[in-house]
């Protein structure tokens, strides 16, 4: 159904869990919706290490924003960036490649264009360390291992390749645990000329506990399960610099590290602070218990943007919730109805290891190791996928990838792909640039 001009318009900035949930939810209410995103795709952060490790395809973790517009028909999408905001004269500023910005007026506004990676003032981090936070980065992290492996491969003498992962959350470990399984099982049928023990994989955690998220007992699962696949745990160290080539720790000893990976966690964009908005803290949007911005009516914040007094973890369900429940605020608000205050259902938390090995706190309170874990891991992300190609793509990949099958199915170096017959293609593989040589940092 087309969109009326004389309806409510509500803009959504960002398309990330948090945005195209609220997309959703206003799907039937009597508004037009303009959702505005710097890309054209929107990217399923919790496995964009699969990619970074080659054992998904970019395009089995994006989906096309557009796309939406299936369930949400009052929906229009506009690629650009948002350069500032006018919440008096209720105006979004955007760059989007024209000669001037776009002005786009609202009614009401939901703000869920998420954090960006936070480097905490590190020397050399943001030059030589390479993030994981975009499609972008994964697919930059994957072909410079690459690029890294074939330069060892011609070194002639033994001559390890030193990847350091700066951060032991779910994100560290996970990438981590990836490159040890490939070190396992990939490497020799990629590189038969090369030993195993060429690739080093450390992660290197600032406090004495990885995964400090998780209860006592499967944090020290998860640290035994890594160590038994050769990853060396580097607790209670943190990082004060960055080099080409090594790492610095606060102790002041170096580590070599060709390639750095940094997953120690994420901050607010630096644009954010010049909206003009309430900010916590943290840096983060101020919002009451609806979530509605701080002295902003109409105005919402969610996901991993939105600062409550008590604030959430910057996970999925808590995006998604939150993007839901600002929407039905808005619709609360249109159909004269109260607004009610946001409580957040914990659904559970998960983190892989790595083939076969996964920790899962289900709702209840019930832990889950091994392949249980894995298994009920696994099928929590692919319901979390949005688009039946992506989930039967990355059920299919994963399935043959931690089930056993791995030696049949293995990465093309030349284009980062996943060799397989089954796997399904969707939007975003063509996008991608290459990158072969060594340096690149994304």
């Amino acid at each position: 159904m087309p969109a009326q001009q004389d309806q409510p318009h509500v803009v959504v900035i960002g398309g990330g869990f948090a945005g195209a949930n609220a997309v959703l939810e206003l799907a039937d209410a009597p508004v037009r919706v303009t959702l505005i995103d710097r890309n054209v795709f929107k990217t399923f952060q919790p496995l964009l290490y699969q990619v970074a490790t080659a054992g998904l395809n970019p395009g089995d973790v994006t989906m096309f924003l557009r796309g939406l517009t299936a369930k949400a028909p009052n929906m229009r999408f506009r690629q650009g960036l948002v350069l500032g905001l006018d919440p008096q004269r209720k105006i979004v500023r955007v760059d989007d490649g024209g000669d001037s910005p776009t002005e786009i007026s609202y009614d009401h506004l939901i703000l869920a264009n998420g954090l960006t990676t936070n480097y905490f003032g590190t020397e050399g981090a943001e030059e030589h360390s390479m993030p994981m936070y975009t499609r972008h980065d994964a697919t930059a992290i994957r072909d410079r291992i690459f690029a890294e492996l074939e330069r060892t491969s011609r070194a002639g003498d033994f001559d390890p390749l030193h990847i350091s992962v700066v951060g032991g959350g779910a994100s560290g470990v996970e990438i981590a645990g990836a490159l040890a399984d490939f070190r396992r099982d990939g490497l020799g049928l990629l590189y038969p000329e090369m030993d195993q023990a060429v690739l080093q994989v450390r992660i290197i955690q600032r406090g004495k506990e990885i995964l400090k998220a998780f209860p006592a007992e499967l944090r020290t699962y998860a640290a035994k399960e890594l160590q038994d696949r050769g990853v060396t745990l580097e607790l209670g160290h943190g990082v004060t610099r960055v080099g080409y080539d090594h790492v610095e720790l606060d102790d002041g000893s170096i580590r070599e590290s060709d390639i750095t990976i940094w997953a120690a966690g994420v901050t607010t964009d630096s644009a954010v602070p010049e909206w003009g908005l309430p900010l916590r803290e943290s840096g983060r949007i101020a919002v009451d218990y609806t979530l509605q911005v701080e002295g902003l009516p109409g105005v919402y914040a969610a996901g991993d943007i939105a600062g409550q007094a008590e604030e959430l973890e910057q996970l999925a369900q808590p995006a998604i919730q939150t993007g839901r429940h600002a929407a039905a605020m808005i619709r609360a608000e249109l159909a004269g109805e109260q607004r009610r205050p946001f409580h957040y259902k914990n659904l559970g938390s998960a983190a892989t290891i790595g083939r076969r090995a996964a920790i899962m706190v289900m709702p209840g309170g019930q832990a889950l190791t091994g392949t249980s874990g894995w298994l009920a891991w696994l099928g929590v992300h692919i319901m979390k996928l949005m688009g039946g190609r992506n989930q039967r793509a990355v059920a299919i990949n994963l399935m043959s990838l931690y089930a056993g099958f791995g030696k049949h199915r293995h990465p093309n170096p030349a284009t980062g792909d996943v060799d397989s017959l089954a796997a399904a293609r969707t939007f975003g593989d063509s996008a991608d640039r290459r990158k072969f040589g060594p340096g690149h940092a994304g």
